[in-house]
């Protein structure tokens, strides 16, 4: 037995190791910091003080207790080549690629406990470019253990868009068993996330819509001020031909409904539909039309006299409508503005 704890303790026995490398202007190392193989660096209190808050507490404590002795600062849990990794850098400010790929887990846990805020960042974001479906879940239970809410995100979208391969992974049957409440709060993120497509589908389709109305109301102007191919004003020359516009696809339809509307015997009161629409194609215009009595669009003076009946009863659904049809409009004209703005910059810079 005796034989045994001599082994034990001399296993334990501090090892030595050289500085971590720093300017040979420096001073002496004033303190030693002891890693779980009992090896101990020598270091400089002064700025591990000013790198981390934590380590600053730490050290004041141990100078009180270790008087007349070089005060030892214990950073355990992790191999020693983290440990010179996360001493280099509080040291120098500097941490690569490949001490990211060696040692990032090690380091985003140290600089979490110490609180080194610019480490913990550099540390989130070269895990968070490694992530695969296979290591995913061991990535997220790190992110949550050191409140690193970009990890965090990075690992939540890469298991929502592939979590039928990230279930089959040993670290997610391990999760299920072990950490319930993550798994739950895994799934709730999955499902708000679908939910969140599905309403930027949605708004799509009505912004879609809401365009398209918009370019109904401008080729309905147009024909009706221009004229468009076979329809136009009636005190135009009929003879002087004009060729299509630039949004004939949808100047095409409205043509068709305007034709069909001057010859239907059946009309609105009879229940033809084609009549409805181009009914309410009429009072739409008449609700963003800014022309007053110079508009030359059928009904549309009729129709601003009856807006203003209809304002008194509080029809709030069709002036909603009106001014969705006008807020997508500006949206348009402003992104195609962009547009035009980038082409100009890319082809002065050719």
């Amino acid at each position: 037995m005796v034989q045994l704890k001599k082994r034990l303790a001399s296993r334990r026995r501090p090892v030595y190791a050289p500085p971590v490398a720093v300017s040979a202007d420096m001073p002496e190392p004033d303190i030693y910091v002891v890693t779980s193989e009992a090896i101990r660096i020598p270091a400089h209190s002064k700025i591990l003080a000013s790198a981390s808050p934590i380590l600053e507490e730490i050290i004041e404590r141990r100078t009180k207790k270790d008087l007349g002795k070089i005060p030892e600062i214990p950073i355990v849990g992790v191999p020693y080549g983290a440990v010179c990794e996360f001493l280099l850098f509080l040291n120098s400010s500097k941490c690569s690629d490949e001490q990211i790929e060696t040692y990032g887990v090690h380091l985003l846990a140290l600089s979490h406990v110490y609180s080194v805020e610019q480490l913990k960042m550099r540390c989130a974001r070269g895990l968070a470019e490694r992530l695969t479906v296979e290591n995913v879940v061991d990535m997220i239970q790190l992110a949550r253990l050191c409140h690193s809410p970009h990890l965090y995100l990075k690992c939540m979208k890469i298991i929502t868009k592939d979590f039928k391969t990230v279930e089959e992974t040993e670290g997610w049957k391990f999760l299920q068993e072990h950490d319930p409440h993550l798994e739950l709060e895994i799934l709730q993120f999955i499902d708000e996330e679908e939910q969140r497509k599905q309403r930027a589908k949605k708004e799509r389709e009505s912004q879609k819509l809401y365009l398209d109305l918009s370019e109904a109301m401008d080729c309905l102007v147009h024909i009706c001020t221009e004229g468009c191919t076979s329809v136009r004003p009636y005190n135009t020359d009929n003879n002087q031909k004009k060729g299509p516009c630039s949004k004939f696809s949808t100047c095409h339809g409205i043509q068709l409904l305007l034709k069909h509307f001057g010859t239907c015997e059946k009309k609105v009161k009879g229940g033809c539909l084609r009549c409805v629409r181009m009914w309410q194609i009429f009072r739409l215009h008449s609700s963003i039309c800014e022309q007053g009595d110079e508009c030359k669009v059928p009904l549309c003076r009729q129709f601003k006299e009856t807006e203003e009946h209809r304002r008194k009863r509080n029809d709030s659904r069709w002036r909603l409508l009106a001014r969705k049809v006008v807020s997508a409009k500006a949206l348009s004209s402003l992104s195609s503005l962009k547009r035009k703005r980038i082409e100009e910059s890319m082809t002065q810079r050719s």
